[in-house]
């Protein structure tokens, strides 16, 4: 892998390789772009099959971050952070210490969080070292779960592609087919049930199905007949890459809005999505309530004020909307315009700052 002609392509900024020998730490931090504010994205823990395999998870992750942020408005750029090793057993204390540590010294630049193969107790751990950390226990100031939050995030996004496709934005009887019940989607079921929408749900974890049947009035199908059901929206809530050349033939919903990560299998599904005209919320702009929620901590976490920027992922999705039509493109491809668009903006007002500074000092000499 030519790393340097890899992110000179894909405009990274900063590649980190930090190790621990004493605590086993072996970690790779990515700062991908921070035109917007300091690089947030979570770290993550994993068995990687390489170390190349790690860097290329890092890099991707982390351009990921840059474009959620932007398209959430947040004043954040991108970052991740993986660390090699096997959560279940290779974790200590000394390594979050260490790692801590070494985001401390980057003053300010990459702020972490939790992600896969990490847990809020260590996040907890490595604020010990740095204050460069979010997603940390409540008793020190943090948001606590961040579901409920991530859950009401995708409702308000679902309202805004439902208003596209049915004209109103109104849930009440639509049907609404649920691609697993975990936390996030538990709670998104408790917004739509209250709204009046009728429910079908399935997942591979029974007794979360038994539980959306109870407190909802549910119907449950089995994990393969999901796609096909007679409904509306179509909520992908569990693994990613379910729109795919199996699924799309199948799904009979006008909306696809869920929060699940990489929902297209690949861009081209996004295509074909497009072409029978089902709208679909960008996964990483609906499901952005997570990150905006943490983000909030920066500040001093406010709930009240957390919240009412999570509404506003209902406008993020109407902006995508209305840049696909402009455009005439996927709204997978406008999410990312979305995003580019205000990053590219900043650039600009910086460079004119930076030549009209530059000129006034021409003319004193």
């Amino acid at each position: 892998m030519e790393l340097f002609k890899y992110m000179e392509q894909y405009d990274y900024e900063q590649l980190l390789f930090v190790q621990d020998r004493q605590s086993g730490l072996k970690a790779i931090i990515a700062i991908h772009d921070t035109t917007l504010g300091p690089a947030l994205g979570g770290t993550r823990m994993w068995t990687y099959d390489s170390e190349e395999a790690a860097i290329e998870d890092a890099l991707r992750l982390a351009k990921g971050m840059t474009y959620k942020n932007a398209a959430a408005g947040l004043n954040l750029g991108g970052g991740k952070t993986v660390i090699i090793g096997d959560p279940r057993k290779d974790k200590n204390e000394e390594m979050f210490r260490a790692f801590g540590r070494y985001i401390q010294g980057l003053n300010g630049r990459y702020i972490t969080a939790e992600d896969v193969g990490t847990t809020v107790a260590d996040m907890d751990i490595i604020h010990e070292e740095t204050d460069y950390v979010t997603g940390i226990s409540p008793a020190f100031g943090s948001s606590g779960n961040p579901s409920p939050v991530t859950a009401f995030g995708v409702y308000r996004g679902m309202k805004a592609a439902a208003k596209e496709a049915f004209g109103t934005d109104s849930l009440e009887g639509k049907v609404i087919a649920v691609q697993g019940i975990g936390n996030v989607a538990f709670n998104l079921c408790k917004h739509l049930h209250e709204e009046g929408a009728q429910l079908i749900v399935t997942d591979i974890n029974k007794e979360s199905v038994q539980m959306a049947v109870e407190h909802f009035g549910a119907s449950a199908v089995d994990p393969d007949e999901i796609y096909g059901v007679e409904c509306d929206i179509y909520a992908p809530c569990a693994l990613g890459a379910t729109i795919n050349d199996h699924t799309i033939p199948q799904l009979k919903a006008k909306v696809i809005a869920g929060a699940a990560n990489n929902q297209l299998k690949e861009t081209r599904h996004g295509d074909a999505i497009h072409e029978m005209g089902i709208v679909y919320a960008p996964d990483y702009v609906i499901n952005a309530g997570g990150v905006i929620n943490v983000a909030d901590e920066l500040y001093g976490y406010n709930q009240e004020r957390a919240l009412k920027k999570v509404e506003t992922i209902y406008n993020n999705i109407e902006r995508v909307i209305e840049i696909a039509k402009r455009d005439g493109i996927p709204t997978y491809v406008a999410a990312d315009r979305m995003a580019e668009e205000r990053i590219e903006k900043l650039k600009n007002s910086r460079s004119q700052f930076l030549m009209n500074g530059r000129h006034i000092l021409n003319r004193r000499r």
